[in-house]
């Protein structure tokens, strides 16, 4: 079953349930997933659609952090509990030792010395850790090499 399969599903069993949050971010998510089929004029593969589902996560966090800041808790609670759900149809994320191993082993490589060669750190770092499979934080995995760096 592919990931859109699963998504179809589960928004068929959420509407029959009458889950109003879980409904509507499963057709968020769907329509997001069938905007970037209309543009890219073919279907997705899983993997596309993985990105689709992080590209809303993040758009979610944002929010989040947009509104605690405007003192609206409400609403962030609202988001974050959105972002749970779509969670569930990612893989799991690289931890925080896979992430500072590939740092190290990407500055080991690439004979870094500064912040300089931030951005050949970050480009083997991350080819190092697209061949685990896992998705990755490049917010912190920026902040890891700065960190290692010195920047």
């Amino acid at each position: 079953m592919t990931l859109l399969e699963r998504i179809d599903a589960d928004l068929k069993t959420a509407m029959k349930a009458r889950d109003a949050l879980r409904t509507s971010v499963l057709r968020m998510a769907k329509a997001a997933i069938r905007n970037r089929e209309i543009d890219a004029r073919a279907s997705l593969e899983d993997s596309e659609v993985v990105r689709v589902l992080q590209g809303l996560v993040k758009q979610r966090e944002e929010a989040a952090t947009q509104f605690r800041q405007g003192r609206r808790e409400e609403l962030a609670e609202k988001e974050e509990a959105e972002i749970e759900l779509l969670r569930a149809y990612l893989p799991e994320q690289a931890s925080e030792a896979d992430l500072r191993a590939a740092v190290e082993a990407a500055v080991a490589a690439t004979g870094a010395s500064g912040p300089t060669d931030l951005g050949r750190v970050m480009k083997a770092a991350l080819a190092d850790l697209k061949t685990q499979g896992r998705p990755v934080d490049g917010k912190k995995l920026n902040q890891l090499v700065r960190e290692k760096l010195g920047g």
